[in-house]
């Protein structure tokens, strides 16, 4: 079997984060270049491959067997690239299966039946050139020499949807642990390398000095919080700690310089390291300062911070219209100042950057950037009614887009990473309303053999009656042992199937009440009710509540008005 298919084959059963650490970066040292920098690749979802996606899998497999037998096999084991690893008809010869000839590699390759070497590097060469047109056949030739478990490999690699329990940074976490480099050194330098990362490898193996990164503004790798959790707050002096308001927006860094042509550069990333410049030149125009600002990103309309939801207009558009621009103009909230002029300001503690970013503001000429302002507080108590109560305690008609607090230790330097200590999250505490179970459909990957993923609904007054409606769809909040209940109640109250989909009882005497917890409200012309949740969950089950004594939907109009 070769590395590169055992390796996700191991990683996708072992759940102990060290262990998984120690497989690839084993993996790593056992494999030359170029076929270890594109797994890594892989694993952070760095490749891609254009026209794989996963409609012409579907297509090629419903050409080789009954179209009917897959889909029912797709919806219970609920993973394509397994389904079809499964369902591949194997190559024969008259009645006889043509042997695996054992052949492997040190390359990172996959596993074959018969004929040539199939090696990584020579895939992806071959996805990357092929054409639309082209891609189909290539595929399948690839997966009639491949075996169950190359094949599965093969389509997890092309879809990106590994699922094997492997983060980005626990890939680059691999990296640092082929030698003695600590896992922040890789992040600072990440974003300016490519795969397959030769240069990465040679300085983590201790063979070459550290990559050099020439961009004048490059994504310097955030500093990540902690939810405050029970007891925390025991041993915290408050007097060692700032607050600032959490804004429902999306954490942003604004990096600006001057190329060696005398040009600017000036870039906008979101949190995970993506230029996302493109789809704010409203903004883009505002960075008319040397450094990196840490901050939030939102949409600020009539002198208002705007939900969330306005927010979504602007998300994940390649381009921006004129009327999109005037309509959702864009706004940071600056939080933190990281460089200042050439100066990196990450070693600093926060109560020096906070001064210096002041500063900055007292230079800056441009109402698309303001300061987060600090929340006053004496003690926990205090600052937790702030948390409970902004509008009162400065947030003002900002408030509805406040989703908590931030603490910060004033002596806190800049660290990469979520590290322990420092930073906390304090969101305010989330709406809860009942609801009735209407629909369930299974889950993916380990979850595919559960109803897992559920369809929810509240009251609503009809000219015919009560009529149930759907507000929302939840696939977590719940323990293991509470996933069990809900799929043998599922599956014991069926009345209607919808293809994947079971629709379940829900008359007013019979069924079952989910209390359903969320972060905000939202209109939308999507959904039947009219309203969208943002990241419902299951807060807990209602075993002793009938269907009938669910919420109405004048509850949720309620919530939306702020009463």
């Amino acid at each position: 079997m070769n590395r590169f298919a055992a390796l996700l084959d191991r990683l996708a059963y072992e759940p102990r984060r060290n262990a998984k650490v120690a497989l690839i970066a084993d993996y790593f040292r056992d494999t030359p270049d170029p076929a270890r920098g594109l797994a890594l690749a892989a694993l952070t979802g760095d490749l891609d491959f254009r026209h794989a996606k996963p409609g012409v899998i579907r297509a090629l497999i419903e050409e080789r067997t009954d179209p009917v037998l897959f889909r029912m096999a797709y919806d219970y084991v609920g993973d394509l690239s397994e389904t079809v690893a499964l369902m591949w008809p194997s190559k024969t010869v008259g009645e006889n299966h043509v042997a695996a000839s054992a052949e492997e590699s040190d390359d990172g390759l996959l596993i074959q039946d018969n004929g040539p070497v199939l090696a990584l590097p020579d895939i992806v060469e071959a996805l990357d050139a092929a054409g639309k047109a082209a891609l189909p056949g290539l595929l399948a030739s690839f997966l009639d020499r491949l075996d169950e478990t190359g094949r599965w490999a093969l389509l997890k690699l092309i879809t990106g949807g590994l699922r094997v329990g492997v983060s980005a940074r626990l890939a680059k976490t691999a990296v640092a642990a082929m030698g003695t480099l600590d896992p922040r050194d890789v992040e600072e330098i990440w974003h300016g390398l490519a795969p397959p990362y030769e240069a990465l490898f040679a300085w983590a193996e201790g063979t070459a000095d550290r990559p050099a990164i020439r961009d004048p503004a490059p994504f310097r790798p955030p500093m990540l919080s902690h939810a405050v959790e029970d007891g925390d707050f025991d041993t915290l002096d408050p007097a060692a700690f700032a607050a600032e308001w959490k804004w429902d927006g999306i954490r942003v860094q604004a990096a600006s310089a001057i190329e060696e042509d005398g040009r600017p550069a000036r870039r906008l990333f979101s949190r995970t390291g993506d230029d996302i410049s493109q789809a704010f030149p409203d903004l883009l125009e505002a960075l008319d300062f040397p450094g990196a600002i840490d901050g939030e990103l939102v949409i600020v309309r009539d002198g208002r911070v705007q939900s969330f939801n306005a927010l979504q207009q602007r998300l994940n558009r390649k381009t921006v219209t004129v009327k999109m621009l005037a309509s959702f103009p864009a706004h940071l909230i600056a939080y933190d100042l990281l460089v200042d002029g050439d100066e990196d300001l990450r070693p600093l503690a926060f109560a020096d950057r906070r001064a210096r970013l002041e500063e900055l503001f007292g230079r800056l000429e441009t109402d698309r950037i303001s300061l987060s302002p600090l929340v006053a507080f004496a003690d926990w108590d205090a600052l937790g009614t702030a948390r409970a109560d902004p509008t009162g305690h400065g947030a003002g008609a900002d408030a509805d887009a406040v989703e908590g607090v931030m603490i910060k230790r004033l002596d806190s330097p800049y660290l990469a990473g979520r590290p322990k200590g420092h930073w906390w999250k304090w969101k305010r505490d989330p709406f809860n309303v009942d609801a009735v179970l209407m629909y369930a459909q299974r889950g993916h990957g380990r979850r595919s053999s559960f109803y897992s993923d559920y369809t929810f609904g509240v009251w609503r007054d009809t000219a015919d009656g009560e009529e149930l409606v759907p507000v929302g769809k939840a696939y977590f909040g719940f323990t293991d042992e509470e996933l069990r209940d809900l799929d043998r109640f599922v599956r014991q109250n069926t009345i209607n199937r919808f293809g994947p989909v079971r629709e379940v009882t829900h008359a007013p005497d019979e069924g079952l009440v989910l209390e359903i917890a969320f972060e905000g409200l939202a209109r939308s012309t999507r959904h039947k009710s009219g309203l969208a949740m943002r990241f419902p969950r299951v807060g807990r089950i209602r075993w002793d509540k009938r269907p009938a004594e669910a919420d109405r939907i004048t509850v949720l109009e309620a919530l939306l008005k702020g009463d």
